[in-house]
């Protein structure tokens, strides 16, 4: 799928869905790794990870699109954008979009650090560096080491 296309789906899906225009650009953003898409608050245009489309299809691509439109439409009309508030939460509901969409990669796939107690041989995964001076072991207190 091209930008283009992927426009007019968001075109067609906000009118079908929301009844209202979508005036803004959609594009694709490849360097999106842990988001199904964003709303650009100060553009007012939606970005997808186009990882979504190929490990889920069609279906969940449609609906990361609604939850943007979500944010794009409350934003417009000066409501309730963010996940927290009353008003996107209603509309989430209203139209079926996910608060959440379903990662490409697991926590153990984008793990890159290994971490053992020396105190409990405790072994823990992390996505990013833990100073090891600085923090200890959450179960025993212990010092941590690393392995990789």
């Amino acid at each position: 799928m091209e930008n283009n296309e992927l426009q007019e789906l968001v075109t067609n899906i906000s009118l079908e869905s929301f009844k209202k225009p979508f005036k803004h650009k959609a594009t694709f953003n490849k360097r999106l790794k842990t988001t199904g898409g964003r709303y650009i608050l100060s553009s007012h245009n939606i970005e997808i990870n186009p990882q979504q489309l190929e490990y889920y299809g069609i279906e969940a691509l449609k609906d990361i699109i609604k939850h943007e439109l979500c944010h794009y439409h409350l934003h417009i009309e000066g409501k309730g954008y963010q996940h927290r508030d009353k008003d996107f939460r209603a509309l989430s509901k209203e139209v079926g979009a996910p608060r959440f969409c379903k990662p490409v990669k697991s926590y153990n796939e984008r793990a890159n650090y290994l971490y053992k107690c020396s105190s409990c041989n405790l072994e823990f995964k992390r996505i990013r560096k833990v100073n090891t001076v600085k923090y200890r072991c959450g179960r025993c207190g212990g010092k941590l080491k690393n392995i990789t």
